[in-house]
């Protein structure tokens, strides 16, 4: 029998998967328009880099994901989102040296922001990590700097497998994924956009690290099938697409339905967490409320965002949203 190459898929339903609704902060345009201003000062990036911003979309990513946050709380969010897509980006074409040489820079700036010497990611990352601890709680600040670490240090693993061109186990790509994703850090800027301060034992509490690892594989593995396309086209293996392709023996299709049972697991997972919070007195319970809400508006809104975005279907998005086909890219020579 002759294997026939798949010239299309179909993505699952995950936004109907998804019960939550989307919220949109109303300082939208504004952050957007001052981000790009940070961004580009000094007119030293590159008019490719420039373009990317602005299919990017971050602003609408930072408004969906952070709704009720004031201006200047925004503004730091949807700095830091756009400096790890900036990140990302850069990574993508790095070796594990070059990771390295770049996670060093940016932890120097945060653990020694007044006397490290830094070139221009360090600059950046010491100008909204000012403006972040101004205002956020110690252990904000330590959850911040503790998870951005476990970003870098996965993203070298990652640039690793890349030049070795391997595809990781099932249960090694989760570990990693859920590092790599930079949900970990995103979802402590939940509590900064909110001006929380929960303590730390409420954060480390079983159930509340259960929510935010649900939360983080349904926005990790729904990105893994919306940016598939793009990454089979350029060779890239670590996505959770090929790694359940070759788990499990399955083709294309198989595969990706196979991972939108697995975002849809994860949602169903968060529900039942949800609904077994303990109580820790009116004032926490009420902050952990918000501290929940931020990661319910995580979820729905990466995953609107992903068809608003120019990032995974280009200018199509809307049109792929409705119909949920993917006509696959050429591959790279």
């Amino acid at each position: 029998m002759v294997s026939v190459t798949p010239t299309k898929f179909i993505l699952p339903d995950l936004v109907s998967d998804c019960p939550y609704p989307l919220h949109i902060n109303r300082h939208r345009k504004q952050v957007t328009t001052e981000t790009k201003r940070w961004l580009f000062k000094g007119d030293n990036m590159e008019s490719k880099i420039r373009v990317k911003y602005h299919g990017l979309k971050c602003g609408t990513l930072s408004a969906m994901v952070y709704p009720k946050a004031a201006y200047p709380q925004l503004r730091v969010c949807n700095d830091f989102l756009t400096y790890l897509f900036h990140l990302d980006n850069l990574s993508d074409d790095m070796d594990n040296r070059g990771t390295m040489t770049t996670a060093d820079v940016v932890m120097n700036s945060l653990y020694h922001p007044g006397q490290y010497q830094s070139p221009r990611i360090g600059k950046m990352t010491r100008d909204y990590w000012k403006r972040l601890i101004s205002t956020a709680s110690p252990g904000i600040q330590q959850r911040f700097m503790e998870t951005l670490d476990f970003f870098f240090q996965s993203v070298t693993e990652q640039a690793h497998d890349r030049q070795e061109s391997a595809i990781p186990d099932l249960e090694s790509y989760i570990a990693l994924r859920r590092d790599t994703s930079g949900c970990k850090t995103s979802f402590v800027l939940i509590e900064y956009a909110n001006n929380l301060d929960i303590p730390d034992e409420v954060m480390e509490h079983p159930l509340i690290r259960s929510l935010n690892e649900a939360a983080n594989d349904l926005v990790t593995w729904s990105n893994d099938i919306f940016s598939y396309n793009v990454e089979q086209s350029k060779g890239d293996t670590h996505n959770m697409i090929p790694v359940i392709m070759n788990h499990h023996s399955l083709d294309l299709q198989p595969a990706v339905d196979f991972v939108g049972q697995l975002c849809k697991q994860s949602i169903d997972r968060f529900m039942n967490d949800r609904a077994q919070l303990p109580s820790w007195g009116p004032e926490i319970d009420r902050q952990v409320k918000i501290y929940i809400d931020g990661l319910e508006d995580w979820m729905v809104g990466s995953l609107h965002w992903s068809f608003e975005s120019e990032r995974y279907f280009g200018k199509g998005g809307r049109h792929v949203k409705k119909t949920r086909v993917i006509n696959l890219l050429p591959k790279h020579a």
